[in-house]
Order: C-alpha cells, then structure tokens, then sequence
C-alpha cells in the first residue's frame, strides 16, 4: 500500500518549479551579472524597417524604396525601493545607470544579455531616466522607477583582405577608412549585376586586358559567371598571373 505514496512523491520531485524568473542583467565584457530588484511590470518589444522616397515631380505619393532593417529595441520600467532598509535608492540603481558608461579596455559601452525567463536579448543599453518619488526626512531618495530602453547588438565582423571596400555606404566609410590607416593599396570590390572582368580591368587597372589578374587573385573558375555581391580582390598593376592572354570576357 506504500506505493502510491512513492508515486506521489515522484510525481512532486518531478513537478516543475513555480518560483518566477528573476530579471537578469549580464555585462558580456566582464562576465558580472546582476538580477534587478523587482520585474518589470511589462515589456515594449519594438522593430522596423527604414524606407526612403522616391522624390518624381509631379506625383502625389512619392514611390519609397527599401533601404535596410531597423535594430530591435527593448523598453521597460525598473521598479526600486529600499524605503524599509532607510538605503539610498540610487546604490541600487547604479548598477544599471552605469552600464551607459564606456568600457575602458573596450572604448566602448558594455554588450548586455537580458535575460527575463526563456527571453533572452542580446543589446546595448541606449537610454536611462530615474524618477524619484519618496525621500526620507532629510532627503534621501528610497524609491525610484528607472525607465531604460536596450537596442538589439549583432555582431558584424568585416575583413578587411586588402585596401578598399566598396559597398554599403556606412560599412564602406567604416572599412574605407581602416584601410587608409594600415596604408594598404589594392582594392576590394563588390560585384553588382552587369559587372565584368575585363570592365573591372578597366576600371581600377586601366587595360582590360588585365582581367586574368583579378581572375587569379580570386581564383576564379568561370569569369563569365561572376555573381552579383561577391567581394572580388582587385590586385596591383604589378602583380602577376598564373597566365597570360589577350581575350576578354
């Protein structure tokens, strides 16, 4: 008859938790890691995309194009109180108002992990506003709601094979300029519909015959089949190919 009772127990061992998530900040560079006193009553998930317009005299509604993806955001209220402990309410919100500060190793902001249960949230922290709202006597603040607002972070690694990199205008001033710093002289470029080799001989090489030594620095196989958004290695005149030839494609 003590089976059941075992059953019983087996089943509540098995039972998952109902202690609620606890909000957590996790600061990427320095592993440090801090749960916010109380959860935010809700959370403001915000995304979108960025269009421009297409300016034609004469039409009523311009045409817009697409111009790229927005990064995501994350908004919420922070609630802190230490009114019983008699603490300054800023020790607390600290914590979270510092992360607006830069790195000294990194030269930059934190990157953060919030993570809120099964959200997790890869982001930087954009914006911090306190507002007070009890003192004691002498005018300690003991309650506070810290209003915050984090944008997504995505790691974007570029390298940088040699010189420029023409491409996205904000990407390409980015590289553009690291290139100019290291000093290095040939050229990337991203191939768009309708691009050749023996054009871009021409192009940055000056004799369209030179297009073998894009073909080489690339390893290209098919120079009829260039792609459209490949990154092509444009080498000095000086350089050398494997072969010679005057044919153009």
């Amino acid at each position: 008859m003590s089976q059941p009772s075992v059953v019983r127990r087996a089943a509540l061992a098995r039972a998952p938790s109902q202690e609620l998530a606890k909000a957590t900040i996790l600061n990427t560079f320095t592993g440090e890691s801090f749960r916010v006193m109380y959860n935010p009553e809700e959370l403001k998930l915000e995304q979108g995309n960025t269009f421009a317009e297409v300016g034609i005299p004469g039409l009523g509604t311009p045409p817009v194009q697409y111009v790229r993806g927005k990064a995501r955001t994350l908004s919420m209220e922070l609630f802190f109180d230490t009114y019983e402990s008699g603490e300054d309410v800023r020790s607390r919100t600290a914590r979270v108002v510092q992360l607006l500060d830069k790195d000294p190793r990194e030269l930059a902001p934190p990157v953060l992990l919030f993570s809120l249960g099964r959200l997790q949230f890869q982001c930087v922290l954009v914006d911090a506003g306190q507002r007070f709202t009890m003192f004691l006597g002498d005018g300690t603040p003991v309650r506070s709601t810290l209003s915050v607002r984090f944008q997504e972070y995505v790691r974007l690694d570029v390298e940088i094979r040699q010189g420029l990199f023409f491409g996205s205008p904000t990407v390409s001033a980015a590289v553009n300029a690291a290139g100019a710093v290291i000093g290095i002289s040939s050229t990337v470029h991203v191939t768009s519909a309708g691009d050749t080799l023996s054009g871009l001989a021409t192009a940055y090489l000056g004799d369209p015959a030179l297009w073998r030594l894009i073909a080489h620095a690339n390893n290209i196989v098919d120079p009829f089949d260039l792609g459209v958004g490949r990154s092509l290695v444009i080498p000095q005149r000086g350089a050398k190919s494997s072969s010679s030839g005057r044919s153009t494609p």
